[in-house]
């Protein structure tokens, strides 16, 4: 009877908390969003409110599960995990429905069930295995290509079923490697590479290949004053023009219109100001009504279930990707500051409890848990307020969808049943 409770003490109360405040917090705003009129029944099943209190629900079966597993079925069986998923998302291609543009799901009856987001975890999972079992950090070169491979199949498998949104979130690794010993040459060639992506949208092709040569030289005789080698400047701008080309041709030849449309409202790409006003009615509609919703809420927000614009539907799905336009509402400034102050104690919470695991294994894995949290957090609600493109993933606990849930309460449950266990890991 001790053990059990003081196995019971050893769990982090305070991400659970944080965990259910956010679930709580976001069942209300799904509910308000989806309403209509009066509620008869919280389980009414013709609406999104009825269905995500039976997500809810099976959530807190799934957290007893993980909990009761013991913690060593999760390192040891990490690789098999990631196979399924792998799997799962390779059966899309036959058996996948299609959903608003992207084949992401599997249809059983009434029922749909969304791969990308079981396979965060899964992704999650095999990177702290396979960091983990090499016992040191991740500096030489085949390691570094081995772990950003079991990260890349995911991603491009998702992107293939035309997901784009699910398939960034694998970005968040990087926060991983970077933290397990990659050089910091690797994040100035990340920033360098995104600065050269976005001026080539805004600037052109050629503009930017000649920019980017004229720069690369005048760095590296500025840093190299000794023993300067001609052909490493001449390879850089070479990789640089190449990927300028591959991201103008990617831009006009593989995204679709209303991808490229996104984008170019994001960056602003049409010089027109009438047309480019009428792409913004006509491509982020969805997100000007969102700005005028949040906007309106003001300081204390207009109430829950008062917001008009909530009410009069202005706002498409709102229960879904633009649930934090409720928020910005009903609860107005103070409670979307909340919001946000929550998940960022959450965020740090998991990053301070994963520098506390004895195991390199829980580590790496808490600092995945914490990274996918951070983009996804990150960028639905940049999306949400205008600052980010539209890519459509959801806001973690908050968002409309049992798929959603209940990838993140699995992805958020494995580490606090690791995190318990951390007193006897060596």
């Amino acid at each position: 009877m001790s053990s059990g409770r003081s196995k019971s003490l050893r769990l982090d109360w305070i991400s659970i908390i944080l965990f259910f405040l956010l679930v709580g917090f976001g069942y209300l705003n799904i509910l308000s969003a989806s309403a209509s009129g009066s509620v008869e029944s919280y389980f009414d099943m013709s609406q999104p409110y009825g269905k995500q209190m039976i997500f809810i629900i099976f959530s807190l079966v799934l957290i007893i599960l993980i909990l009761a597993i013991e913690t060593k079925f999760y390192e040891r069986f990490a690789s098999l995990i990631y196979l399924i998923s792998i799997i799962s998302l390779i059966g899309l291609f036959i058996f996948g429905k299609n959903v608003n543009g992207a084949t992401s799901w599997y249809a059983f009856g009434g029922m749909t069930i969304q791969p990308s987001e079981f396979a965060k975890f899964a992704t999650a999972l095999a990177v702290a295995k396979y960091v983990s079992d090499l016992q040191t950090n991740i500096t030489e070169i085949k390691h570094q290509l081995r772990t950003f491979l079991i990260i890349l199949v995911p991603a491009f498998l998702i992107l293939l079923q035309n997901d784009a949104g699910s398939s960034v979130v694998y970005g968040a690794f990087f926060f991983v490697f970077f933290r397990e010993g990659i050089p910091k040459l690797y994040l100035a060639i990340a920033l360098g590479l995104t600065v050269v992506a976005v001026s080539t949208l805004k600037f052109g092709l050629p503009m930017t290949s000649i920019g980017s040569v004229i720069l690369i030289f005048i760095l590296y005789y500025l840093i190299q004053k000794k023993r300067r080698r001609i052909m490493q400047p001449v390879l850089i701008a070479f990789i640089s023009v190449a990927f300028a080309v591959g991201i103008q041709f990617f831009y006009s030849g593989i995204l679709q219109e209303h991808q490229q449309d996104r984008i170019s409202v994001w960056l602003r790409l049409e010089q027109d100001p009438a047309k480019l006003e009428a792409m913004k009615r006509d491509i982020s509609y969805n997100l000007h009504e969102s700005e005028k919703a949040i906007s309106s809420g003001g300081l204390t927000g207009k109430g829950f279930m008062e917001g008009t614009r909530t009410i009069g539907k202005f706002v498409p799905e709102q229960h879904t990707d633009y649930i934090f336009s409720t928020i910005g509402e009903e609860w107005g400034f103070l409670g979307s500051s909340l919001v946000v102050i929550i998940f960022v104690l959450l965020i740090i919470r998991i990053i301070f409890r994963a520098e506390n695991q004895r195991s390199q294994f829980s580590r790496v894995y808490g600092y995945g848990v914490a990274s996918i949290l951070f983009m996804h957090f990150l960028i639905n609600i940049g999306m949400v307020m205008g600052l980010l493109p539209t890519i459509g993933i959801p806001l973690p606990f908050f968002s409309y969808g049992g798929s959603s849930l209940w990838g993140f309460t699995i992805l958020l449950f494995i580490f606090i049943k690791l995190d318990a266990n951390r007193l006897n890991e060596w």
